[in-house]
């Protein structure tokens, strides 16, 4: 998994006057949990546009006054109208021990039963996973190529490596639903063999009116 830096700075001043101050000049007041005891620190908004605006999960390298800290991100607060970052929090992790963490699923391919009419019903659009932090995948995929109309996708068809899904193994991931649009989903073979069909009839049809 990619990791994005973040340099930021320790605060020792945590109240409402000190944290609109920290807003009013462009940063943002943020929390580090996991380690012996909370870091508070601050880091200016555009530092986190590669770690929040992004479809894909990454960790982060937090550069504190000459300390570096591993983490991921846990929780993030809005400004209800701007959209403004208000407060984000961290979670420390540990080369060496497992992280719980939401990763992306992306969905990939052209499903048939798409084609044929039918609708893809996303149940999830992230999933949980644990792994040590190395192991962790910027996203997961989904390859829905195959699904006819009423397929389902469980979490066992969809990529597996080096973690875990905490999910049980019957989660439907995804599904192909019918729809008013839906035409009948052949086989190949079967498409094959109903054109074959066709043909072998409309020459039949021509040969009769050519005897009479």
């Amino acid at each position: 998994m990619k990791s994005i830096t973040i340099t930021g700075s320790k605060r020792e001043s945590v109240g409402k006057k000190a944290t609109k101050a920290l807003r009013n000049a462009g940063e943002v007041p943020c929390v580090l949990y996991g380690g012996d005891e909370p870091v508070h620190f601050s880091a200016p908004e555009l530092a986190f546009k590669g770690l929040v605006y992004t479809p894909d999960a990454h960790t982060a390298t937090l550069e504190l006054d000459g300390t570096t800290y591993m983490a991921i991100l846990q929780d993030i607060q809005f400004h209800p109208v701007t959209d403004r970052i208000l407060h984000i929090d961290f979670y420390q992790i540990f080369e060496g021990k497992e992280v719980t963490m939401t990763i992306p699923v992306h969905y990939e391919g052209n499903s048939r039963g798409v084609r044929n009419g039918g609708v893809l019903r996303k149940t999830y659009r992230t999933l949980r996973v644990k792994a040590l932090p190395k192991n962790l995948p910027d996203y997961v995929v989904a390859d829905i190529t195959k699904l006819k109309i009423g397929d389902k996708l469980y979490i066992t068809g969809i990529e597996q490596g080096e973690w875990k899904y905490l999910h049980p193994d019957n989660t439907v991931v995804c599904q192909v639903r019918t729809s008013r649009n839906m035409v009948e989903d052949l086989d190949d073979e079967d498409e094959d063999e109903e054109g074959a069909t066709a043909e072998g009839t409309e020459a039949t049809e021509q040969a009769a009116d050519a005897a009479e």
